[in-house]
């Protein structure tokens, strides 16, 4: 063999060598780069929050708590009907006006929105009507820069109406007729836990929230009004004198049709 063929293999087994300590070296930190990524995979793999879950069971059981009325601001509106032959308000809607007006000084939220009709076979009515009922929410309080007019176009065919609206708070429950379970019997282990189906006590939440006076009542107690003092004067001097500070009715048999029970 030739000098030269020698010494190449020399050196490339030399090479070879020192190739191998370098991976026997390196093998270790792969082996923990390794473990690393798989570690950190691991723990993005647990933040996925795209998965479905059943959350039947955070469902709360008392009706008020799972139907809650919550305040909103929602509308007032009244509509006037006019004809196409007369122009004006009448005495009814008059008045219809006027306790609208008195109304939005009450519990308003913002200004008056009026809806005038466009192209109507009633339009020249309606727009004397406008005039009129302009007049009368000013006469009542309303300011000329709180009422807002706008334009539309009725249906084809169909009459106009002067639409008024503005927005107030309104409590609101619902919506109502949701049900996710089944009522009647069935295998589903909830059917033997004998607590109340989803939609119950819905429609009492929403009966209530439409029939308040005032929804701010719902969220905290109105304040106090002050003391009849000429009633309580009259009591406390009652008492004083070892007198009985109920109210004494003169004519309390008065209207009687029968006198059973005496």
């Amino acid at each position: 063999m030739p000098c030269h063929d020698l010494g190449h293999d020399l050196a490339v087994a030399r090479r070879q060598v020192a190739r191998r300590k370098v991976l026997r070296r390196q093998a270790p930190r792969r082996w923990a780069g390794g473990l690393l990524i798989a570690s950190l995979a691991a723990a993005l793999a647990g933040c996925n929050t795209t998965t479905a879950r059943d959350t039947t069971g955070s469902i709360p059981t008392a009706y008020n708590v799972r139907h809650p009325i919550v305040l909103k601001e929602g509308k007032k509106s009244l509509v006037l009907l006019v004809g196409t032959g007369r122009g004006g308000l009448s005495a009814v809607q008059r008045a219809e006006v006027l306790a609208f007006a008195r109304n939005w000084r009450r519990d308003a939220t913002g200004g008056v929105t009026v809806d005038r009709p466009v192209g109507a076979t009633n339009t020249r009515a309606t727009n004397d009507t406008l005039k009129e009922t302009l007049s009368i929410l000013v006469q009542a309080g309303v300011p000329n820069n709180g009422i807002g007019i706008r334009p539309y176009h009725p249906p084809f065919g169909q009459l106009g109406t002067l639409r008024l609206s503005y927005p107030k708070m309104v409590a609101d429950a619902g919506p109502c007729g949701l049900w996710p379970d089944d009522l009647g019997p069935s295998y589903d282990p909830k059917h033997f836990e004998n607590k109340q189906y989803y939609n119950f006590g819905c429609a009492t939440q929403r009966n209530l929230a439409a029939m308040v006076a005032e929804p701010a009542d719902l969220i905290q107690p109105r304040s106090e009004t002050p003391i009849y003092t000429a009633k309580r004067t009259f009591g406390m001097d009652k008492w004083r004198k070892g007198q009985s500070p109920s109210t004494t009715y003169a004519d309390e048999n008065k209207g009687a049709i029968s006198e059973v029970g005496k």
